[in-house]
């Protein structure tokens, strides 16, 4: 389980999560509940759990088999937020989604944009998957920053398609795929060649967002 080795850029770092991890997870979780609240997912009927060592130790279940890669992202060795490979299909699919969230007072940092080129072109180059995708509210701009500085494709709406803060929440979806990166994710946002219109949202799915919530 620990063969998938950290990597790094400047003071950014992604590493595989450990069970040692939940106390200060946890902390950050509590204390940021302003800041997460809205994009948390919830399950319909239940309660929001923070219990991040039943957490953790789900998702390190899930990358004992096969079906996750969940990571801690660290700034200058600080912990400041997860971010998680879910939903892992191989065979003919090879495709898997990247969630993620970053403590407020590290926002604005160039955190979260490494943490995910590095873990696409982790993705792309060690794991053998075909195609990443992160599908976000319409609401959330700094996640959609994160996507446009990295060049994701837009690929559509998707109608209340996770339960998130109480509700079932329409979200944007973007994607790469490995042949739109030979080069890597990380290097193509660092030597400033990402083609800024592939991840533009055309204006007419914007209104009926709005109007959902």
């Amino acid at each position: 389980m620990d063969s998938i080795v950290a990597r790094r850029h400047g003071p950014v770092e992604i590493r595989l999560v450990r069970a040692r991890d939940a106390k200060v997870l946890q902390q950050e979780l509590l204390s940021n509940r302003a800041w997460l609240r809205r994009w948390e997912a919830t399950l319909p009927h239940s309660a929001v759990s923070f219990d991040m060592r039943v957490s953790i130790r789900r998702l390190l279940q899930q990358h004992r088999d096969g079906a996750g890669y969940p990571f801690v992202m660290e700034y200058d060795g600080e912990v400041t937020g997860q971010l998680n490979v879910w939903g892992v299909m191989r065979g003919s699919l090879g495709s898997a989604t990247i969630g993620y969230w970053v403590s407020e007072r590290y926002a604005g940092r160039g955190i979260t944009p490494a943490a995910v080129a590095m873990v696409t072109d982790l993705c792309f180059s060690e794991l053998g998957l075909h195609r990443i995708e992160i599908c976000i509210r319409p609401e959330n701009t700094a996640s959609l920053r994160v996507v446009q500085k990295l060049g994701f494709r837009y690929e559509g709406l998707r109608r209340q398609y996770i339960h998130i803060d109480g509700d079932w929440r329409d979200h944007l979806c973007f994607a790469l795929v490995q042949s739109d990166v030979p080069e890597g994710v990380l290097r193509r946002w660092t030597e400033g060649r990402v083609p800024a219109e592939v991840s533009m949202v055309p204006p007419g799915d914007l209104p009926a967002l709005d109007q959902r919530g």
